[in-house]
This record gives structure tokens, sequence and C-alpha cells, in this order.
């Protein structure tokens, strides 16, 4: 069975090229597809727009959603993923800089499964990354037939 594809979400493109780098020292070797803001994640997830010759069957293992976002902001992906019968079993790891006690309990509150705040030390998001993949793509075990 091919990997399952992890969907990125996240608008700072430094932030983009930190991640993708953790995934690769972690020897997470999953496609990442990325979308720059919450409006293309939901283009991408609902097979819409740019991406409306996409298969809807084939969603990401997780996604990793930034919050502070342009265009749809991170709650609102999250709100609409959940809303959809398609999506509302998607696992979300928010992965976010926001300190904001009230995005932690409005992102819980909405469904996510995980809610992390992105490490400043290059190190310590190294690690922290690689727990995530570790976490989804290994550990945990997904609802049968969600694969």
């Amino acid at each position: 069975m091919p990997h399952r594809k992890i969907l990125l979400v996240e608008d700072n493109p430094d932030d983009l090229l930190l991640t993708l780098r953790a995934l690769k020292r972690n020897n997470i070797v999953n496609e990442v597809v990325h979308a720059a803001d919450g409006e293309e994640a939901l283009d991408w997830l609902f097979c819409r727009g740019a991406h409306a010759g996409r298969d809807p069957a084939d969603l990401p293992a997780f996604v990793l959603l930034d919050l502070k976002l342009p265009r749809v902001d991170g709650l609102d992906v999250l709100k609409a993923v959940r809303a959809d019968p398609r999506t509302r079993l998607l696992r979300v790891v928010v992965l976010t800089t926001s300190r904001e006690d009230q995005d932690v309990a409005e992102s819980y509150s909405l469904g996510a499964n995980s809610y992390i705040r992105k490490p400043v030390d290059f190190d310590e998001f190294i690690r922290v990354v690689g727990q995530i993949g570790l976490y989804w793509l290994v550990l945990n075990e997904p609802m049968p037939g969600r694969g």
C-alpha cells in the first residue's frame, strides 16, 4: 500500500520549508501536499477549483493546519472539514504559533485531534514534527477503512 499524503496548510514560506525539512530529517517519506491558505486547502480536500479532477477518495493521512491563514483562516477550515461527512473523521493537527487560550479551546471544540504550538528552537521543532509524524502515521490506529 502506498504512503498516504500529508496535507500541510501553511502560509509562511519559512515555516513551510522548516516543516518539510523536519519531516525529511525524521525519515517521513509520505508525500506532502502544500496549501498556502485555507481556501486552497478546502479546494484540495473537496476537489473543487484547481483540484476539481482530483480523486475525492484520496484523503490525506492527516492535516497539519496553521490557524493564522489568509483568505480562510484555520478555524474556518476546521469547521468546514468537520461539517462534511466525507472529511468529518479526518485527523487534523493544529500546528501554530498562537499562544491564545481561546484558539486552543476553539480548536478542540471544533474537533481538532491535537493542538501543538510551533517551537521557536530549530532542534525542538525538528523533534516535535518527528513525533507528530510517528504518532499519526505509525502509532495511531486509524478508523477501519480510513487507513
